[in-house]
């Protein structure tokens, strides 16, 4: 098989959730831990950050990833879903593992996989832990897939444990409730080993503290650090602008409003990690001031250093696109309101979910001002475009439907004034598919 050949068997003759949704996910780490075996343990060969929550985790896994870097440390990250290519989930300081590893990897190990009926991200993670190891990375930042107590990436023992937070997201699988899915998040939590959790609820503290306890791990709250004294969006739409307690002002290369959560989450994990000794000399770990310059650098270049897509992501100007990756209701809390704050001409949103999202949720926060442009990735899971419009219309959203992504961007382009606002997002899978069509 080429390349191309070993992803198409990937992704569609194993049980895969990204394209089959729940009958695609095993609640098991059994066939994880045979396949762990079987490889030798690779992950216990190098340092590991776990990092699970409903939103943020991955502008939190790229950043504490660049950081690492900046360092001086060789930082392996591994990240789910891709957006244009399979290999983008796997990276060492920032470069995807090769195509060649890929194929190699799954030639020699399919009759293995297809013997145990072992899941697409089961393979995908195995394939992770060993290029690691082989690369002989000095740590890995590990981004859990779903949930994180039966997670195929929870066979590892971090350094440092991170749960962004907690929202009603994939609740056919993790509970329908927040405390039930703030259960699931929690798993990652092992015995001894620190944990920051970024943001609580009155419903998911108790669960946090109690296993935190019950596991003798010190438990820190990003809420309640006084780091971050202030954030600023960039007048230019570059970024965003901090002062914080201890490192000075630095500028912040991620947009959106909700960075600015992320960002009191990744320093405090940075802060953790300081204390531990590993960002900094041991004999200076209550001094993590010292990594000022670091953790700016990391601030400044995170997407060149580590490829990051997707995260209110300016692809054009005259009109302004943006795309970015909001596909739950605790996304479209930020979203609306940043979308709701823009000055100047039309909001356009081409927009496209799956089937298992929470589509009134989601609907319901966003905004009413804007021309919508329904449309549907190219997935079996995929919601149909009219029924997107019709639930939109419930809501007072107002938009024609389009058959695919590519088409619904092109309509709005041509639609636009100069200065005008065009917002893709929406599934993960129709940010991807922008990207890879959008011209």
């Amino acid at each position: 098989m080429n390349y191309e050949e070993t992803c198409e068997w990937l992704f569609c003759k194993t049980a895969n959730f990204e394209h089959q949704g729940q009958t695609g996910y095993k609640a098991s780490l059994d066939n994880m831990l045979k396949l762990d075996e079987h490889y030798g343990h690779p992950h216990r060969k190098f340092k590991c950050i776990h990092i699970a929550g409903t939103n943020g985790k991955g502008s939190v896994s790229h950043t504490l990833a660049a950081i690492l870097q900046v360092c001086g440390y060789k930082v392996g990250l591994y990240t789910s879903p891709h957006l244009v290519n399979f290999n983008e989930r796997i990276r060492v300081n920032g470069q995807p593992v090769s195509e060649e590893y890929v194929k190699e990897f799954v030639e020699e190990g399919k009759n293995f996989f297809e013997s145990l009926g072992n899941t697409f991200f089961e393979i995908a993670t195995a394939m992770a832990f060993k290029y690691f190891s082989d690369s002989d990375v000095d740590i890995a930042v590990i981004e859990v897939g779903l949930g994180g107590r039966l997670d195929s990436t929870n066979i590892i023992t971090p350094i440092l444990s991170v749960i962004t937070n907690v929202g009603l997201d994939h609740t056919q699988i993790l509970g329908a409730s927040v405390e039930q899915i703030a259960m699931e998040k929690a798993g990652i939590i092992k015995n001894g080993i620190p944990v920051v959790i970024g943001e609580t609820l009155p419903e998911t503290r108790p669960i946090f503290e109690a296993l935190a306890q019950e596991n003798h791990s010190p438990v820190t709250y990003a809420e309640e650090d006084d780091e971050v004294v202030s954030a600023e969006q960039m007048s230019d739409g570059s970024g965003i602008y901090y002062k914080t307690a201890h490192l000075g002002e630095f500028k912040g290369q991620l947009c959106g409003t909700y960075q600015i959560r992320n960002t009191r989450t990744i320093l405090c994990a940075a802060k953790a990690l300081a204390k531990m000794g590993y960002l900094c000399e041991p004999t200076a770990q209550q001094t993590w001031i010292i990594i000022q310059k670091e953790v700016k650098d990391a601030f400044l270049h995170v997407t060149e250093m580590t490829g990051l897509k997707g995260r209110w992501q300016t692809m054009r100007t005259s009109p302004t696109v943006i795309c970015d990756i909001g596909h739950n209701p605790a996304a479209w809390e930020y979203l609306s309101k940043q979308l709701n704050a823009l000055e100047g001409g039309q909001l356009h949103i081409v927009f496209g979910l799956v089937s298992d999202k929470d589509v009134y949720g989601i609907m319901s926060l966003m905004p009413k001002n804007a021309i919508y442009y329904f449309t549907k990735p190219g997935t079996s899971r995929a919601l149909p475009e009219q029924s997107l419009q019709i639930f939109g219309q419930q809501f007072g959203l107002a938009g024609e439907c389009y058959p695919t992504v590519k088409e619904a961007y092109h309509t709005a382009i041509r639609a636009a004034e100069n200065n005008d606002f065009i917002f893709v997002g929406g599934s993960n899978y129709v940010v991807a598919e922008f990207l890879k069509t959008r011209d």
